[in-house]
């Protein structure tokens, strides 16, 4: 299925995110009870087929599914990844892929939308991560509902839905220039709770926080792209604790309804499955993949190609 956009992506910005392929700017998939856990049987050894794809899109960034309203919002950066420049955007499509909404959230004269990465549901509320703050969004209406700055943020990355309702925000810590990209740090997670920020974790490293989900045990993991270990952190504990190590270059990260959990790598453009401490290559050949969501009716998991404007679906349910 292709995509036709009204807004043409700038050609300079997207010269820019080529040349910086070793740069992830997406984050992982917000866990929520509406939208990533899926309940379908994913079968490993039965190989994942491509269902068909979604181009036309502006470097998307994150693709999370509302299996309320059975629709996927799709996260647009549409230029550098930390640019203030109002130019993001999300897209709706129906969970059929049959109809798009291009703009369903636009950054503009009256909604400010910069960067726009990962996303999380609660309710009737759709959180976004925008480099410097947090936007929520009507998922009926897409009208602005909340912002929330973040003092001081570098990167704002991704979203996590905590079970007693509270946001975690991961901060990459990393910023892109003309010549290149630069870690200045801190790498850190802030909590929003209501409409308080505040600052829960900070790493050693720079190991570039990216992808949050919180599991099945109640932990957040936590996926960096600089670094090679996963890690999973008990909300309050002064450290987070590896649970595995692998080729790095990790993005998005969403949770089956077995326990097992799916990573994206950008070393080695697979998508993972987390089992046991171990990762295993389930879907190969996926360049650059960013911010995955899974559609729990369908079997569906949602890759965005970060550097070539598109989103792949691929079927992965057993039988």
């Amino acid at each position: 299925m292709t995509m036709h956009t009204t807004r043409s992506f700038r050609a300079s910005a997207l010269a820019f995110v080529g040349a910086t392929l070793f740069v992830s700017a997406c984050g992982g998939s917000g866990d929520t009870a509406t939208g990533d856990s899926a309940s379908v049987t994913i079968n490993l050894d039965a190989a994942p087929a491509k269902a068909t794809g979604i181009t036309g899109l502006s470097t998307p960034e994150s693709a999370l599914y509302d299996a309320v309203r059975d629709v996927w919002y799709i996260s647009n950066i549409d230029g550098v990844p930390n640019d203030l420049d109002n130019n993001g955007y999300i897209t709706k499509v129906s969970g059929d892929l049959a109809k798009v909404d291009t703009f369903f959230i636009a950054g503009g004269s009256v909604t400010t939308l910069n960067g726009p990465k990962g996303m999380a549901l609660q309710g009737d509320t759709l959180w976004v991560a925008d480099i410097n703050a947090v936007r929520g969004f009507n998922v009926v209406s897409g009208m602005e509902v909340a912002v929330v700055n973040v003092d001081g943020a570098v990167f704002l990355n991704d979203i996590a839905a905590s079970p007693d309702g509270s946001l975690y925000i991961s901060d990459t810590g990393i910023k892109f220039a003309a010549a290149g990209m630069t870690h200045p740090g801190p790498d850190r997670i802030f909590k929003l709770a209501g409409r308080t920020i505040s600052e829960v974790l900070r790493f050693d490293g720079a190991p570039g926080p990216n992808g949050l989900l919180f599991g099945s045990d109640g932990r957040l993991i936590i996926v960096p792209f600089t670094a090679r270990t996963i890690s999973a952190w008990t909300v309050g504990a002064p450290a987070a604790d590896s649970i595995a190590s692998g080729p790095g270059g990790y993005d998005g990260v969403a949770q089956l309804a077995d326990g097992r959990i799916l990573v994206t790598s950008w070393t080695d453009s697979t998508v993972h499955v987390l089992a046991n401490g171990v990762l295993t290559p389930f879907i190969k050949s996926v360049p650059a993949p960013a911010d995955i969501g899974v559609d729990t009716k369908r079997g569906h998991v949602a890759v965005p190609i970060f550097e070539q404007n598109r989103v792949e679906f691929w079927k992965v349910a057993g039988n």
